[in-house]
């Protein structure tokens, strides 16, 4: 019995750890706010962050693999949240190529990364400003795993 609550144990702290190396995320500047870098990327050059969110387009260049995702709030495991609530959208380059297949839209994904400034390109038909994210670390999340919980009667089952 006590080896089993100690497996429990194990697994329940192992399950609750940061996406983020202890150590980036002790170098990042936690007294920026997504809403902060997004209004000033420029001021918060060379800066470390902590972003994630939903990706919304991966593309492969000759400088690396860009990758636009739409900032979403991060939970204590740095994992994006479930929300609509979003400072905007971001641009991770990561130095390398990434599958695009893999890293595609709607996956969720979190960066460290040090700010590098704004890239302004189009989004639709306008010139939209990105704050721009060198990789230090990416963590491209599984899709949720939890355990679907249905409540009801099945008083809908045919004869």
């Amino acid at each position: 019995m006590k080896r089993l609550f100690l497996v429990l144990t194990i697994l329940s702290f192992l399950g609750c750890a940061h996406v983020i190396s202890q150590e980036l995320r002790q170098s990042a500047d936690k007294g920026i706010t997504p809403a902060e870098l997004f209004k000033n990327p420029e001021g918060h050059k060379g800066k470390i962050v902590i972003l994630g969110g939903a990706i919304v387009h991966s593309l492969n260049t000759s400088e690396g693999t860009y990758i636009e995702v739409l900032q979403k709030p991060l939970d204590s495991r740095g994992r994006p949240e479930n929300t609509d609530i979003s400072h905007g959208r971001f641009l991770i380059l990561y130095d390398g190529y990434l599958d695009p297949a893999i890293y595609s839209t709607g996956r969720e994904i979190t960066v460290a990364g040090e700010v590098m400034g704004k890239k302004i390109q189009a989004l639709g038909e306008i010139q939209y400003s990105y704050t721009l994210i060198k990789t230090r670390e990416l963590h491209l999340l599984e899709p949720s795993a939890g355990i679907p919980i249905i409540f009801g009667i099945e008083i809908w089952k045919s004869f």
